[in-house]
């Protein structure tokens, strides 16, 4: 590798860990409907897909199922998700947003969108567009690649 890329690497690495931890830090002050940030993401996952399972969230967190299970259980238990037996094959179980977990959920997201917008508009638009897209281009890369290094 060479120190160009070095720098890169260091660079990303240094921005990255600045603005997750800050941009999480926030996150967790600002919901205060009693979820935790890892919550949060499982309820914005289950509710951008349709017939959601905790396989898919566990391949989306790059987690065991284990580790989601717990988290889902909480969340059921909280009344927050619903867990629905398919029909044809009753092993097969399906996570759904419950109503009254609709409202928390709904809630959060408004008080995430407070927080991260603030940031993001101090650039203009087409700088935005560029860095999420290329975001998104590094995420696409790094789910290609199946967690490998390849």
């Amino acid at each position: 590798m060479n120190d160009e890329a070095r720098e890169w690497i260091n660079r990303y690495i240094d921005a990255y860990q600045i603005v997750t931890r800050r941009i999480n830090a926030r996150i967790r002050e600002s919901i205060d409907e009693g979820l935790t940030s890892d919550q949060f993401q499982i309820l914005r996952l289950i509710d951008g897909q349709p017939r959601c399972t905790s396989t898919y969230l566990a391949e989306a967190f790059s987690v065991g199922k284990s580790s989601i299970t717990a988290i889902i259980n909480r969340l059921a238990e909280a009344g927050i998700i619903e867990r629905t037996r398919d029909e044809s094959d009753r092993r097969q179980v399906y996570l759904t947003i419950s109503d009254y977990g609709r409202g928390i959920y709904e809630t959060a997201e408004h008080k995430v969108l407070e927080v991260i917008s603030p940031y993001l508009m101090n650039f203009d638009k087409d700088n935005i567009e560029l860095f999420i897209t290329m975001f998104e281009k590094l995420a696409q890369l790094m789910q290609e690649a199946g967690g490998s290094n390849e």
